[in-house]
């Protein structure tokens, strides 16, 4: 009689093969989350700069209308839902008027503010200072664009017309 010699040959991952690969994919994929979540912040904050420096060319624009003079606002207020009735009389009647990107979601704590010096509601401001906040920061930080061409980072948000930085 002949023996015969037969492997018996697994194929397959083990449990513990598999939770091990399942746990590592697990970790990879969270720390992606972090690092996509941060990235989205630092395009939010670039937006922010863009629609900023956008606001204060229009700025600019309005006062080369109206004797080298800027809107008057003596208290902060939203620069969309202000300022931007304030450039509309003067320049194109339809422009448009960015918000920030999160002001859907957060509209008290995202929102662009303006100030100036002058009397409240007429073109007589000689100096105004424009920000945001920036959202990308272990701190709280602004992003502010003064009348003088300044523009820069304060950890606190402007209260006068008079540039912070």
């Amino acid at each position: 009689m002949m023996k015969l010699n037969l492997k018996v040959i697994k194929k397959g991952f083990t449990l513990i093969e598999m939770l091990v690969v399942i746990s590592l994919i697990g970790i990879l994929a969270a720390l992606s989350l972090v690092s996509f979540t941060s990235v989205q912040k630092q395009a939010r904050d670039t937006v922010r700069k863009s629609d900023l420096k956008q606001y204060q060319n229009a700025l600019e624009a309005y006062a080369n209308l109206v004797s080298g003079l800027f809107p008057s606002r003596t208290a902060v207020s939203s620069a969309y839902s202000t300022l931007c009735g304030d450039l509309n009389l003067k320049l194109e009647p339809d422009i448009s008027c960015s918000q920030d990107p999160k002001t859907i979601n957060d509209a008290t704590y995202y929102d662009y503010k303006y100030i100036s010096n002058g009397t409240n509601g007429t073109a007589t401001a000689t100096k105004y200072v424009l920000w945001g906040k920036i959202e990308n920061s272990s701190t709280t930080k602004y992003i502010i664009y003064c009348s003088d061409g300044k523009i820069g980072e304060s950890a606190t948000a402007p209260s006068t017309s008079t540039c912070p930085i």
